[in-house]
C-alpha cells in the first residue's frame, strides 16, 4: 500500500507529518506493507513535479486544499473506500485518509496516522481477496 502524503513547500505543518509517518512506518506492523510518497504542490524542482502533485490532488476529489497537510491510502492504484462514517473531523468521508483540522489547532497525531494505516490494512484490496 502507498501512504500518500500532500503538502507544500515551507508547510511546518506538513513536515511534521512526513516526520512522524516516516517514524512510524519504520515499525511493526507497518514496517514493508506501507511506501510513502510525498506530492509537494509547491515542489521547487519546477513546474513538472508541482504539475504531477497536483494532478494527484486533483484525482483524490475528497481533500480540501485549505486543509493541507492530507494523507490518502491507495492499494494497488486504488484509493480505499472509507466503511462508515468518519469519527473526527480530520478524516475524509469518502476514502481512508486524513487531512489538516484548522479548527482544532491542525495538528495530526501519531494516534490519527497510526489509526488511518490500521483501517487501510483491515480494508485493503490484498485483503479482501
Amino acid at each position: 500500500m502507498i501512504a500518500h502524503v500532500i503538502g507544500h513547500t515551507g508547510c511546518a505543518k506538513c513536515a511534521m507529518l512526513n516526520r512522524r509517518l516516516d517514524a512510524i512506518l519504520e515499525n511493526e506492523p507497518y514496517k514493508g506493507r506501507f511506501v510513502k510518497i510525498y506530492h509537494d504542490t509547491e515542489d521547487p524542482r519546477g513546474m513538472d513535479y508541482q504539475e504531477d502533485a497536483l494532478v494527484f490532488f486533483c484525482k483524490t476529489q475528497c481533500i480540501n486544499p485549505n486543509r493541507i497537510p492530507a494523507m490518502i491510502i491507495t492499494d494497488e492504484g486504488e484509493f480505499l473506500e472509507r466503511n462508515g462514517e468518519p469519527t473526527n473531523g480530520n478524516q475524509l468521508y469518502q476514502y481512508i485518509g486524513i487531512q489538516t483540522d484548522y479548527a482544532n489547532g491542525g495538528v495530526i497525531t501519531p494516534e490519527l496516522i497510526r489509526q488511518t494505516l490500521d483501517e487501510a490494512l483491515e480494508n485493503g484490496r490484498k485483503n479482501q481477496m
